[in-house]
């Protein structure tokens, strides 16, 4: 199987963040989650040969998955315990949408640590399961883009204007329910092999054991 891939014996953490640091994490898993890449062509008619496609490239990729948001934790299925509420999320989920702003998707333990853009939210209500709100999500990929004026084309000059970095590295952490160092680097870092460099920081809050974090404690994050 494809290190792109999780273990599917283990147990998946699906995240959502934007450039603030505000972060939805899901608490019911779906039960699949849909990558979708396709490649771009330009067809051309060519005299004695006819149509003739030419590749320019992979074209977006779509990640699409569904499943809810229940109005009561329940252990056997929820990934943990404080959940929020269905309609807070709906609503946040609805204001990412709007801004049009890129989030940071992630699919941990799996390699799924890309930008991305709410391309469609449905979301259902169903009257016997008061409270409980089912969504479907299609994310697109964001690729990040220079934007140059007509006169720099011309010839005025070479500055190009890029996009600023989006997640800047927290400060600090606060530890949540479930969290492990290879965890938090992972999410905040984008390898969770730079787990020791935040236990060293924080050695003398946590102790010669490195496993024993507990939620709520605060981690000093390397920069």
């Amino acid at each position: 199987m494809s290190a792109a891939y999780p273990d599917l014996m283990k147990p998946i953490d699906i995240t959502l963040e934007d450039s603030s640091g505000l972060k939805l994490w899901f608490p019911v898993n779906p039960s699949e989650i849909s990558i979708r890449r396709d490649r771009s062509y330009e067809t051309f008619q060519i005299v004695n040969l006819g149509e003739v496609d030419f590749p320019h490239g992979e074209r977006i990729k779509e990640i699409s998955f569904s499943s809810f948001f229940p109005a009561v934790s329940d252990l056997s299925y929820c990934r943990y315990e404080d959940i929020p509420n269905p309609q807070l999320m709906m609503n946040q989920i609805n204001t990412w949408m709007s801004d049009r702003q890129p989030l940071r998707l992630m699919v941990m333990p799996s390699e799924v640590n890309v930008l991305v853009i709410i391309s469609s939210h449905n979301s259902t209500f169903k009257p016997n399961e008061p409270g409980d709100v089912y969504f479907d999500l299609t994310f697109r990929t964001w690729r990040d883009y220079q934007i140059r004026t007509l006169a720099e084309l011309g010839g005025g000059g070479a500055h190009t204007e890029s996009r600023p970095d989006l997640k800047p590295v927290p400060k600090t952490y606060t530890v949540q329910p479930g969290d492990s160092l290879w965890a938090i680097a992972k999410l905040n870092l984008g390898t969770g092999s730079r787990w020791r460099e935040i236990y060293e920081l924080n050695s003398d809050a946590i102790g010669p054991n490195s496993d024993l974090i507990y939620p709520g404690q605060e981690l000093v994050m390397p920069a």
